[in-house]
């Protein structure tokens, strides 16, 4: 059973939650580097901003601390809706169990992996040259220092609204000047998709209008089309399905995990990983709809 955890928290109980040191809390209060408040003369730590600060850590080098086996996953990289099936199942395998996502994009979540911050990363890079995804990626930074597993294909694509209005067909049609378009943060692989796409068609992306306004998840771009603040952005099929728009398939890509050897037999990973190829992943997936999860946990490099 999974114990329960208090909204504010003592320093013996945030020192358990994040697995490290008890003295190691009383120093980082001190330093004024983490969360809390004084109640009647003690330390205490409320457990949302707790939680805001582990997934901050994904961007902030500075708070290494918190991986002396720490008790929880803190994933960073690509977005995507099945992450939350994810981090369900594992808080329902794991004890203590907390599973953490700082969807920073596929280039910071390699990136958080490679300076030791994060725990994995989620990632869909395409190399235009090779058509792989991810491994050209994962050997230039890492060398032979990560393990790439596949996590399943999803199809990307644009989203657009009920019946598709604007009759949008392709990455080119968004260059006509009616269309707003709603775009991924820099560095999401979606975008690094976008990019390529345009530089192959010899398309500015300053004709793009809305190209440098960005969000950070599919469903957002979902729901900046829903609303009708935009005509298109690339996402998923499942978030189309999700929110009753139209989608318009361009891409079948490789979604990975990618993890750093030395982390990819501690005890969490190995849980997650048997999740990632269990029956029971897979069809959550499946009823989702948009993904492919036929070799779900396989290991595609040992780099």
């Amino acid at each position: 059973m999974v114990q329960s955890i208090p909204d504010l928290m003592t320093t013996r109980q945030v020192a358990n939650y994040l697995g490290i040191n008890e003295k190691k809390i009383y120093a980082l209060t001190k330093a004024g580097k983490i969360p809390c408040t004084r109640v009647t003369g003690k330390w205490m730590f409320p457990r949302k901003l707790i939680d805001c600060w582990i997934e901050q850590s994904a961007v902030h080098p500075e708070r290494r601390e918190l991986r002396e086996s720490r008790p929880f996953l803190l994933a960073a990289g690509s977005d995507d809706p099945s992450l939350g099936v994810l981090r369900d199942l594992f808080e329902q395998r794991a004890s203590p169990a907390s599973f953490f996502l700082d969807t920073v994009g596929s280039s910071g979540g390699l990136a958080a992996v490679h300076d030791g911050i994060a725990d994995l990363a989620t990632a869909h890079l395409l190399d235009p040259s090779s058509g792989e995804y991810n491994l050209p990626f994962v050997k230039n930074l890492f060398g032979a220092g990560a393990v790439v597993v596949e996590l399943f294909y999803r199809q990307l694509g644009l989203i657009v609204g009920p019946g598709n209005p604007l009759k949008l067909r392709d990455i080119a049609d968004l260059a006509r000047p009616k269309v707003r378009l709603i775009n991924r943060q820099a560095g999401s692989g979606t975008r690094a998709y976008l990019d390529h796409a345009l530089a192959r068609l010899k398309i500015r992306s300053q004709k793009l209008n809305g190209y440098e306004t960005s969000v950070s998840s599919h469903i957002e771009v979902g729901l900046r089309v829903l609303s009708g603040a935009a005509n298109a952005g690339l996402a998923t099929m499942t978030t189309a399905r999700m929110l009753g728009l139209d989608f318009v398939p361009l891409a079948r890509e490789r979604f990975d995990v990618v993890i750093a050897r030395e982390r990819f037999f501690s005890p969490n990973i190995q849980v997650l990983l048997n999740i990632v190829g269990s029956n029971e992943f897979r069809g959550r997936l499946d009823a989702m709809g948009g993904y492919d999860c036929g070799e779900s946990g396989r290991i595609i490099s040992t780099n």
